[in-house]
C-alpha cells in the first residue's frame, strides 16, 4: 500500500518534467511538409532464403527557404518512411530566393552521375521541374524555377545533385558582406558594366 503512491509522484513528476519538452520538439515538426519521392524493395540473400527490406527516400522542408533529404531503410515501409524523415529533419539547409519565390542566379550542381542545372524564372512560371526535383522544390517553397536534369535520372542521384546546386546559392546580401560593400554598389557597378558593353558595342 505504501508503493502506490510513491510510484504515482513519480509517474506525476515525469509526466510534468517532460511534458513541456515534448511539445516543443513537436511545434517545429508540425510546420514541416514531407513529401516522399521514392521507395524500393531491396532483397538481402541469407542462408535459407531472401529477406526483403524497403529503402525509402523523403524530402522535408518547411516552404519557407529550408530543405532537406533523408534515406532510411526498413523490414516495414511505415518504419522506412519514419527513419527518412528524421534523418531529412537533421539535414535541413537555408537557400536564400528572390522575392522568396525564386533563385537569385541560375547555378548548377552535379553528384555522381547526376548533373542538375537550376535557372531563375519569371513571376506566373510556375516549377517547370521533373519529379524528384519538383518535391525538392515545394517543400522548399520555390514558386518560379526552371530545372533541366542532364544526367542520371537516378532519384537519389538527382536529389543529390538538387541539393549540391542549392547549397551554392547565394545571396547579393551575402556577397556584399562578403566583399565589405553595400549590394547598391553591386547592383550599380553591374548596371554600369552593362551600360560600357553597351556602348562598346554600338
Amino acid at each position: 500500500m505504501a508503493r502506490e503512491p510513491r510510484s504515482g509522484g513519480s509517474d506525476d513528476r515525469r509526466g510534468r518534467g517532460r511534458g513541456p519538452d515534448r511539445n516543443a520538439e513537436r511545434e517545429p515538426g508540425d510546420e514541416l511538409k514531407d513529401k516522399l519521392v521514392t521507395i524500393n524493395r531491396v532483397a538481402k540473400v541469407v542462408k535459407g532464403g531472401r529477406r526483403f527490406s524497403f529503402a525509402a527516400l523523403v524530402v522535408v522542408g518547411d516552404e519557407k527557404g529550408r530543405v532537406g533529404w533523408g534515406a532510411g531503410k526498413a523490414r516495414e515501409v511505415p518504419e522506412a518512411i519514419r527513419k527518412a524523415t528524421e534523418r531529412a529533419k537533421k539535414t535541413m539547409i537555408r537557400v536564400p530566393m528572390r522575392e522568396g519565390r525564386t533563385l537569385h542566379h541560375d547555378v548548377v550542381g552535379d553528384f555522381g552521375a547526376g548533373k542538375v542545372i537550376l535557372r531563375a524564372a519569371p513571376a506566373g512560371t510556375g516549377i517547370i521541374a521533373g519529379g524528384p526535383m519538383r518535391a525538392v522544390f515545394e517543400t522548399l517553397g520555390m514558386g518560379d524555377v526552371v530545372a533541366k536534369c542532364t544526367g542520371s535520372t537516378n532519384p537519389h542521384n538527382m536529389v543529390k545533385a538538387t541539393f549540391s546546386a542549392l547549397a551554392r546559392c547565394t545571396s547579393p546580401r551575402a556577397v556584399a558582406s562578403r566583399r565589405g560593400k553595400k549590394v547598391s554598389d553591386l547592383l550599380g557597378a553591374r548596371k554600369d558594366e552593362s551600360g560600357t558593353e553597351a556602348v562598346a558595342n554600338g
